[in-house]
């Protein structure tokens, strides 16, 4: 089986460097256009089924991708943006995101902890395997697709934490 996996294209907090987890943010025509042509680059692989985020961006994105060949979205909360409590919507550079973000299991204020992510994304992957479909697209956010990098790669906290990927960047993983 094979798992594909896309960040959402870009919204207008990912273009100012800042923080974006449960806040629902629409895509920028930059994020549209991204969706687009990575629809075309779509276009030729055997898609059985597109999960997304529930959260606009995601969601949007998955939409534009289904349409290119008439697919369905099937919306799943555990792929929701980590709820970074305080740190929503400050610069990615804030020195106290940047500390928090590497306290594993400890919760951001008012947010969730990595490993709360962890699990439900976990899970879901399990359940995905189970499945049986031969092709997923997954649409979602940062610390969900390093979480899913993390399910199929050994990391060291220093590569889990460092692991990015970009808006609308696509990869591929094998169960």
């Amino acid at each position: 089986m094979t798992l594909y996996v896309t960040r959402h294209g870009q919204t207008e907090w990912n273009s100012e460097e800042r923080v974006c987890g449960t806040s629902d943010i629409k895509l920028t025509d930059k994020g549209v256009t991204q969706a687009a042509e990575l629809a075309m680059k779509l276009g030729d692989y055997k898609i059985d089924m597109v999960l997304s985020s529930p959260l606009n961006r995601a969601r949007t994105t998955a939409e534009i991708l289904a349409k290119q060949w008439g697919g369905e979205v099937v919306l799943d909360s555990r792929l929701s943006e980590q709820n970074y409590g305080i740190y929503e919507g400050v610069s990615r550079s804030d020195e106290g995101f940047k500390y928090a973000k590497k306290q594993f299991p400890g919760k951001m204020l008012g947010g969730e902890s990595v490993f709360r992510v962890v699990q439900r994304v976990y899970n879901l992957l399990d359940d995905i395997n189970n499945g049986h479909h031969s092709n997923v697209l997954i649409v979602a956010h940062g610390s969900v697709c390093r979480v899913i990098h993390s399910y199929f790669n050994d990391l060291s906290n220093e590569e889990y934490s460092a692991y990015y990927i970009r808006n609308c960047e696509l990869k591929e993983y094998h169960f």
